[in-house]
């Protein structure tokens, strides 16, 4: 007597030729078919059969065919809406830069720490909080207690200085 593994093999051996043929017009490709057909037995061999005799086996095989065809269906629409891309463009690695490149931006930030060195403390805070941080001109104000044409005139000052800086070494 057959185990029930067995029969579930011996229903997808007999009918994998046919689940192939009913899949391949719903994916209009013989090789995509093949693949679903594959996963089908992968999620088909697993399942638990009490009593069902072939018919149904073979019924719940062909459910699982149509439905992992029309899952590979969807998923090649949302493929194609994303223009082709396979995955989001967020989990692409970042280019990496090149060593000139690294030894480019090395030598920028050196000057950047350089002239921000040359000028007093509250003019540096002014610069760091404004570009580096984000915060607003008014904030800075607010944070160093000094009037918003102030806070101006610091961030001002020091990036004519960075681009006069920048320039000298280009």
């Amino acid at each position: 007597m057959m185990g029930n593994g067995d029969a579930r093999q011996g229903v997808y051996l007999t009918h994998r030729a046919a689940l192939i043929d009913y899949a391949t017009p719903i994916l209009g490709s013989r090789e995509a078919a093949e693949d679903v057909v594959q996963d089908a037995f992968m999620r088909f061999a697993p399942a638990r059969f009490r009593g069902a005799g072939p018919e149904q086996m073979r019924a719940y095989l062909y459910s699982i065919v149509r439905h992992l065809s029309f899952d590979v269906l969807k998923r090649r629409k949302v493929e194609q809406r994303h223009g082709g891309q396979a995955a989001p463009f967020w989990t692409l690695p970042a280019p990496s830069p090149t060593p000139e490149e690294n030894l480019l931006i090395c030598d920028q930030i050196r000057i950047v720490n350089q002239v921000l060195a040359e000028f007093p403390q509250e003019v540096r805070i002014a610069v760091e909080m404004h570009r580096f941080g984000g915060f607003t001109l008014e904030e800075v104000a607010a944070h160093l207690d000094i009037s918003l044409a102030t806070a101006h005139r610091h961030v001002r000052k020091v990036m004519v200085a960075l681009a006069l800086r920048l320039d000298r070494r280009d």
